[in-house]
């Protein structure tokens, strides 16, 4: 098969293998040190540094290891989401097994955020609208791995998608025409 020997193809695969068990490790930490690693705002997540990191090194490598310096657009795109697609699979498998092992992964996760949506304000409630808001309160109980693993999988593939298109603007390189 022609992908096997793609040399973007490999490279993407090498770190999003690495990210993806680096994402592992930093939601187990994430959890051990008493913040729900899965209700940490979008905004502040530790994946848009992580994927950064990781599509960067990526790309660079790609850029002036492999393609005599030169980075198109379209690469960049299509390298650094195959890493980020890579990545979110092995951090979504990491949810399912950790939720697995760790029993009070997913019941710390419906009291937390059951609290949370209990928090909100009145004005809040209208925001969203009230039967929305009563949907998912009682859909909350029914929470498990599976729907968790594939919410995690979700804001993955979204957050890599920005962070995706900043980097392959950042680092193209088009050739020097002769």
């Amino acid at each position: 098969m022609r992908l096997r020997r793609n040399p973007l193809f490999i490279i993407a695969l090498r770190y999003g293998s690495i990210a993806g068990v680096v994402m592992v490790l930093l939601l187990i930490g994430t959890f051990y040190i008493g913040q729900h690693p899965l209700l940490i705002s979008p905004y502040f997540d530790f994946r848009i540094v992580l994927f950064g990191v990781f599509i960067l090194f990526a790309l660079k490598e790609f850029r002036d290891n492999v393609n005599y310096g030169v980075l198109h657009f379209f690469q960049g795109m299509i390298g650094s989401y195959m890493l980020v697609f890579i990545a979110a699979i092995i951090g979504s498998l990491g949810v399912l097994v950790f939720a697995a092992l760790e029993k009070n992964f997913v019941s710390s996760y419906i009291e937390a955020m059951t609290a949370y949506l209990k928090g909100f304000s009145e004005e809040d409630i209208k925001t969203i609208g009230k039967a929305v808001y009563d949907r998912n309160l009682s859909l909350l109980p029914a929470t498990n791995s599976r729907m968790l693993a594939v919410s995690y999988f979700g804001q993955g593939i979204l957050i890599g998608l920005f962070v995706s298109i900043v980097l392959s603007v950042i680092l193209r390189k088009q050739p020097k025409n002769q």
